[in-house]
């Protein structure tokens, strides 16, 4: 979805190996970043009180029920084909503010629990790739190294997620938490800006100033999650 896009820089580590060998080492990082993120603001979303997740049918691990065919699949697909880049998007979890009982402050916290829950995966993906170095150490190759390049894969996407999502346009996570905080006028204009937001990120990627924008934390986590497994 636009407010779930992706822009993943491959790591050194799984940059000279073929098309296929890319597409098995991302596509379950990927799709697990994905659904559990969405999954995560409307498991929130019905603990204050919306159900429209659920009566949707969108608090489910299905990965099916959260893909959008050409943001999820098309796109990510020719990108990983044409450079060394990701970048897609999933279908939004429905969420009705107007259900909750401080629709303001449970709305920025619904939003955060998405971003929160992919730093949750990157330290998942952490232990996986540990778990792959120790396999690859008793000589079992053939398992550990698909594990260290799936960890590593799932650690960039996770926290590239996260740190992208927190970002302060619209419809980004980062904006509706940012948006809560605001005084009601001040929001009401912010929120004015989201019909423009996609060319806005676009721009942003083109130019580089995404990049520049999320490249120091992104590293920042990602080396910190290094060193906490000693990787």
């Amino acid at each position: 979805m636009l407010d779930k896009c992706l822009l993943i820089k491959q790591d050194s580590r799984i940059m000279d190996i073929s098309l296929i060998q890319k597409i098995a080492i991302w596509v379950l990082p990927l799709i697990f970043a994905i659904t559990l993120h969405e999954v995560a603001h409307g498991w929130v979303a019905s603990w204050f009180g919306d159900q429209t997740a659920r009566l949707a049918g969108r608090l489910t691990f299905n990965p099916a029920k959260h893909i959008d065919p050409l943001g999820t699949v098309v796109i990510p697909l020719l990108m990983l084909m044409l450079s060394n880049f990701i970048f897609g998007w999933a279908k939004p979890v429905p969420v009705d503010p107007r259900n909750f009982r401080n629709p303001r402050r449970d709305m920025a916290i619904v939003a955060l629990a998405g971003p929160v829950t992919n730093i949750l995966m990157a330290l998942f993906w952490g232990l996986i790739f540990k778990a792959g170095m120790m396999i690859q150490a008793t000589g079992n190759a053939w398992l550990g190294i698909p594990l260290v390049y799936m960890g590593a894969a799932g650690i960039m996407i996770n926290v590239v997620l996260a740190v992208l999502n927190l970002i302060p346009l619209p419809p980004l996570d980062g904006a509706k938490i940012f948006s809560s905080i605001l005084p009601r006028r001040a929001s009401y204009w912010f929120d004015m800006v989201e019909p423009y937001s996609f060319i806005i990120l676009i721009l942003l990627l083109i130019t580089g100033i995404l990049g520049r924008i999320i490249g120091p934390i992104a590293y920042f986590l990602i080396t910190s999650i290094y060193q906490i497994f000693s990787l």
